[in-house]
């Protein structure tokens, strides 16, 4: 038989179990390890992701070219430069002190307080610190040639005024960080600031910058005002001679196209240079709130009682209402009438005068009178169509309504002052407005500063649209106009008078309210005259307002002198036809093309005192012009010759322009660039002479 195999036992592998054990630990972990990787990759990768950028990049915002400021013949106002800023990667940095010692130097700043800043940067691991900013290009300069490791420089624009002072309260001013801070620049920061753009920077592990990316920005709109550069500048000119003579708390000026609420000037004495504006405190004796007197706008946010230049409401309802009539008698009682128990007083008594005599004469009396006659709520009806009580609109911040009580709450004796122009506050401008719609045959345009909107490649976006409304009628406004003519011929604003243009207006006084007795002031007063010229067919309306002169205080020995400087260099310059005595005209021609070379020869010494860097940009700013530098800077005259402007290289609409504001006939031959002229530049040339200039263009 055949053997049988024999019997083997088989044992169990003892190495099996721990094997599973494994496997199933390592699949759970792997699940584990998968479940998380899905959790962050999916989940969270958002959020990991920002943050790997926040780690590895640092974006530095920039800011876009704000856009021009233009007055209404296309003269920048105000106008942005490119200059450099210096920030540092503090991680960067190998010595720190000797950082801060060498660019403490350069900067003009304390060492131990820029290392302190420096370190302090470090400790906290921040990637970027700003050093300096908008700095000059000598300043720059030194900066780059310290050649510091970690210090690094970018673009940016910085805001430039290149006529310094002037319009300062209408152009306003930015901050560093190009932000509209008063006047135009604050109003419509939105659209001049334009789209800011971005510089990223990329750092590896141990946050150092290997790379950078840049996105440009996009430039702001240019806005186009209503103001005219040489108005303005006349505007100017007269009040800083009237602080000068009077040594008055402020002054204001404001001329006014009352035909379509165009304001050709609007000036505020003392001003400021919106180019230097943190420095304003300084100059008006360290003062934070005499700094901050200087930049308001005296204009629109001074409230005052207007005195007699109010009595035209009284009298406009009057004779709207048919209640009296310009040659129609009114008793004024000697200058003395009472009213629920208040007696009131003429400056000077007068008997029965005409109603026109008696606003020549500024009658309180017949200004009361022909209130009564009105009635309160009638007479408040009129006071509000001529815009008092409510803001004109204006484009600037600060705008006051002034003030104006309902009629439910006058008092009695509120008849016998509000007439006369007390018991209510006005702004110069409202009386600018109100004095303009009687001046353009009883409708009241509204006052605006800005013409247009442009966007940066000239296209128009934005016009204006002033609202207006009738206030009287052109019957009553046409009856106004001699009455208002004849304070200045016979009544108290004969210094307002113009020497070829009829002149019509009317002169204010005013106490002031003493804070500390809250009764009128006996030493305090307003001295104003607002008026238009010529009187049939006014071009401008020019309103004046003297805060607190010392010694002469009556509008007509103070505010009308102001009046009656603008008007006569204004008007010609604006080419309104003498309608007086025209053989006067060439005279004013002559004080004009004085006067002109005067305004250029002042920006030619601003322009001399721009720092490197601007100097550096003005060729750029001409090349983006089409090569045309815009402005003309005349020689200086002497006595009251004239000397010849240089005019080549002009279009020839510019040396046209120029000779028209010299009184000078222009001989052009040729089309493209004047490269040639007769007289030659700084000649001694005279009003009317023929000017000839040879155009060409270059190949």
């Amino acid at each position: 038989m055949p053997e049988r195999p024999a019997q083997f036992k088989v044992h169990p592998d003892p190495s099996r179990p721990r094997t599973s054990l494994v496997v199933t630990v390592l699949i759970i972990w792997m699940l584990i390890i998968g479940g998380q990787l899905v959790r962050l990759q999916v989940g969270q990768y958002d959020v990991l992701s920002a943050r790997a950028r926040r780690q590895q990049q640092q974006t530095v915002e920039t800011t876009a070219p704000r856009g021009l400021i233009l007055d209404r013949a296309g003269r920048e106002l105000a106008r942005s430069l490119e200059v450099d800023s210096f920030f540092v990667v503090p991680s960067e940095l190998t010595d720190v002190h000797d950082a801060a010692t060498r660019l403490a130097l350069v900067l003009d700043l304390k060492a131990p307080e820029l290392e302190a800043r420096l370190r302090s940067a470090q400790d906290a691991k921040r990637k970027f610190l700003w050093l300096a900013r908008q700095l000059d290009a000598d300043k720059a300069e030194r900066v780059r040639a310290l050649q510091l490791a970690g210090v690094h420089t970018q673009k940016e624009t910085k805001r430039y005024y290149p006529n310094g002072s002037l319009a300062a309260h209408v152009l306003g001013f930015v901050g560093t960080d190009d932000a509209g801070l008063a006047g135009i620049e604050r109003m419509r920061d939105a659209a001049l600031k334009g789209d800011g753009g971005a510089v990223r920077l990329d750092g590896d592990g141990l946050r150092r910058a290997y790379d950078s990316h840049e996105q440009a920005a996009q430039a702001g709109r240019s806005i186009v005002l209503t103001i005219d550069q040489n108005v303005q500048y006349q505007a100017e000119q007269a009040l800083g001679a009237a602080m000068e003579q009077t040594h008055a708390k402020s002054a204001t000026a404001i001329v006014l196209d009352p035909h379509t609420g165009e304001i050709l000037a609007l000036a505020n004495a003392p001003t400021f240079d919106p180019n230097d504006a943190r420095r304003v405190g300084a100059q008006a004796g360290d003062s934070e709130h005499a700094a901050q007197d200087v930049k308001r706008n005296p204009a629109l946010e001074n409230i005052y009682e207007p005195g007699s230049t109010f009595k035209i409401v009284a009298f406009s309802a009057a004779l709207e209402e048919k209640l009296a009539r310009p040659e129609e008698l009114i008793d004024c009682q000697m200058g003395s009438i009472t009213v629920f128990g208040r007696v009131v007083h003429d400056s000077h008594p007068h008997g029965t005068l005409t109603v026109s005599d008696a606003l020549a004469m500024s009658s309180n009396v017949a200004a009361i009178k022909l209130g009564i006659r009105v009635g309160s709520a009638r007479l408040y009806d009129y006071i509000r169509r001529f815009g008092f009580g409510a803001k004109t609109g204006v484009e600037l911040p600060g705008e006051t309504k002034g003030l104006l009580r309902d009629v439910k709450r006058w008092q009695p004796t509120s008849i016998g002052s509000i007439p006369m122009g007390q018991e209510i506050g006005v702004t110069a401008v409202q009386m600018a407005a109100a004095f303009g719609a009687i001046a353009n045959d009883g409708v009241r345009m509204q006052p605006h500063l800005i013409r247009e909107v442009r966007e940066a490649d000239s296209t128009t976006v934005e016009q204006a649209q002033p609202e207006a409304h009738r206030v009287i009628s052109a019957e009553t406004a046409a009856k106004l106009k001699p009455m208002l003519e004849s304070v200045t011929v016979k009544g108290t604003a004969k210094r307002a008078q113009l020497d070829g243009y009829t002149t019509a207006g009317k002169t204010g006084t005013a106490q002031k309210i003493d804070p500390r007795t809250h009764t009128y002031s006996h030493t305090k007063f307003v001295a104003s005259f607002v008026g238009f010229a010529p009187v049939e067919n006014p071009a401008v309306v020019i309103a004046v307002v003297i805060d607190e002169p010392a010694g002469a205080y009556y509008g007509g020995e103070v505010a009308a002198p102001v009046f009656q400087q603008i008007a006569t260099n204004v008007l010609p310059y604006l080419n309104v036809e003498p309608d007086a005595e025209p053989d006067q005209q060439p005279a004013h021609r002559e004080q004009l093309a004085e006067v002109a070379p005067e305004l250029q020869h002042a920006r030619a010494v601003e322009q001399a005192q721009m720092n490197d860097a601007q100097q550096a940009l003005l060729p750029e700013v001409a090349e983006r012009n089409g090569g045309e530098v815009r402005e003309v800077v005349y020689a200086p005259a002497g006595e009251r010759a004239l000397l010849m402007p240089d005019l080549r290289g002009q279009s020839v609409r510019d040396a046209a322009r120029v000779c028209a504001q010299l009184g000078l006939e222009l001989e052009a031959r040729g089309e493209g660039r004047a490269w040639q002229q007769s007289p030659e530049p700084g000649a001694r040339i005279e009003s009317g002479q023929v000017v000839r200039i040879d155009f060409g263009r270059s190949d």
